[in-house]
């Protein structure tokens, strides 16, 4: 089996009486993405810091590219790249030197420097921008050159701590995108943290939650969903007639009198779509609209960081889904 790229086990973190991280365990496969989430100050970027060797433990060991954290900080930092939450460029320089002089940093040639320089800007479609000065930049291409310096060293294992904070919509797709790149097509590892649920969702293969300094849950983005109730569809009507027959025609749910609406329990599949609506066509009855909420990342994060006291790891694991 191809060992993991990224393991962790039992890491602990204190500044003072204040527990940052409390024995987090993870194992990340090598070639994926995989997203950590938590509200603020729950310990994602103290998590970043330790794994990235600019920060030291308490307690506990992680693994990363196969090399000990502790023992062989060196050879981590050889096999990784970080990307902070905000862009790591000199202003002063134009992108091609900024690229340039992160490869002579990483002890290549002068030629090799303006060589991969010249490849990264073309890579993040910076290629126009190479002699422009950094105060020219959005805050976008700041952030695409950002990255490109991350990847000046050829890291197997990238770190990205907030990458789009602060992007606007456009920009933040486009990173994505590099991202996704990133992984298809040059088998990188990405350790990712985001306050942007919706990009965990589009990006992240294995998603974690972390509240308190613990794992409240740990699963695929489909898998994290299950967890917490919610789904139903939505079905308003004309009349308070039409509703008081679809109600006594489709049994237990819940009814808005002055929305003339009655949202029925359901995950929104196809299947389950079709049984109800051939329930209402077998009464006669055809609602005015019909609306479907599905569980997205948001319920799952409200729901297990608001309640994480009662919501507890072994819990979560009988569901299937958590560590």
């Amino acid at each position: 089996m191809t060992p993991p790229a990224i393991k962790v086990v039992g890491l602990r973190k204190s500044y003072g009486d204040h527990t940052v991280l409390d024995g987090v365990s993870i194992e990340i496969s090598a070639g994926t993405i995989f997203a950590l989430l938590g509200p603020n100050g729950a310990g994602k970027t103290t998590m970043v810091r330790i794994l990235s060797t600019l920060s030291r433990p308490d307690a506990g060991q992680a693994w990363i590219a196969g090399r000990e954290l502790a023992s062989e900080p060196d050879a981590v930092r050889a096999a990784i790249g970080v990307t902070g939450q905000f862009a790591a460029v000199d202003g002063l320089l134009t992108g091609f030197e900024n690229l340039a002089l992160m490869g002579r940093l990483h002890h290549l040639g002068k030629r090799e420097s303006r060589q991969r320089a010249t490849e990264l800007l073309e890579k993040f479609d910076l290629a126009e921008a190479a002699g422009k000065a950094l105060a020219t930049y959005s805050g976008g291409m700041r952030r695409r050159l950002d990255l490109a310096m991350t990847l000046v060293g050829k890291p197997r294992i990238i770190f990205l701590d907030e990458p789009t904070t602060g992007l606007d919509p456009r920009s933040r797709r486009t990173m994505w995108q590099i991202v996704r790149d990133l992984v298809e097509q040059d088998s990188v590892t990405i350790f990712l943290t985001t306050q942007y649920l919706e990009e965990a969702d589009q990006l992240a293969g294995r998603i974690a939650v972390l509240d308190q300094g613990r794992l409240v849950a740990e699963g695929t983005p489909a898998e994290l969903k299950k967890l917490v109730p919610g789904g139903h569809v939505s079905l308003r009507f004309t009349d308070a007639a039409q509703l008081s027959l679809a109600a006594r025609a489709l049994g237990t749910i819940s009814r808005d009198a002055e929305e003339l609406t009655l949202q029925v329990p359901g995950d929104g599949g196809v299947r389950s779509l079709y049984s109800l609506l051939d329930r209402l066509s077998q009464a006669n009855l055809e609602p005015a609209e019909l609306t479907v909420h599905t569980v997205d990342l948001d319920d799952v994060f409200l729901a297990l960081t608001g309640r994480s006291a009662c919501l507890t790891a072994a819990s979560i694991t009988e569901n299937g889904a958590g560590r």
